[in-house]
């Protein structure tokens, strides 16, 4: 590879992979139903609006997800890995493939986001216990669906939280998981975020 290979592929990596990011937040808090007047929620709509809109008159949303802003995530990882194979190898994936390596990318890319958004809620939650920042209450919103089935089987143990641990566990389970998946089915190399 050459130098400005790397430039290219590291400008592709940055800027797909901060629109992918927003897509699938954006898919994450309707998901969950978090507060539309957060302000980091009415930013991400307006980033995203431009591409999600257009789409959503063909594409509607189905029990209250928003299969648009999915489809576009899952759309620019296909395009993503499509540009880095050709920067890398010069040649074409076949679309099965391609469509493989997009799916696996956008679920190691859920489970990243899972992570560090746990990351930060125990981080915020010793630096700032009891914060009013609208980025912890999004963070919490995201991160309570899947900490709440974990709290419900932990005991409680003294006002010490275990469940992040169980579920720091599951996701690095299914990490390697997807990572093994990837690697039989020989696209590893070209599936970003494993």
């Amino acid at each position: 590879m050459t130098a400005l290979s790397d430039v290219f592929t590291y400008l592709i990596y940055v800027f797909f992979g901060l629109y992918i990011l927003a897509m699938l937040l954006r898919f994450l808090l309707q998901a969950v139903r978090a507060d539309f007047y957060n302000p980091i929620s009415q930013s991400l709509v307006k980033v995203t609006n431009p591409l999600v809109i257009p789409l959503r008159k063909i594409l509607p949303g189905y029990g209250g997800l928003d299969l648009a802003s999915l489809l576009l995530a899952l759309i620019l990882q296909i395009l993503m890995v499509t540009l880095l194979v050709l920067i890398q190898s010069g040649v074409m994936l076949a679309p099965l493939s391609l469509l493989l390596a997009g799916v696996l990318g956008l679920a190691s890319y859920l489970l990243k986001i899972y992570f560090f958004a746990l990351l930060a809620m125990i981080v915020l939650s010793w630096i700032a216990p009891g914060g009013n920042h609208p980025a912890l209450y999004l963070l919490h919103q995201i991160t309570e669906p899947v900490m709440a089935p974990f709290r419900k089987v932990l005991p409680s143990m003294g006002g010490l939280d275990f469940s992040p641990i169980l579920v720091f566990i599951i996701i690095n389970v299914l990490q390697i998981v997807l990572r093994n998946l990837a690697f039989s089915l020989g696209i590893l190399g070209f599936v970003p975020w494993l």
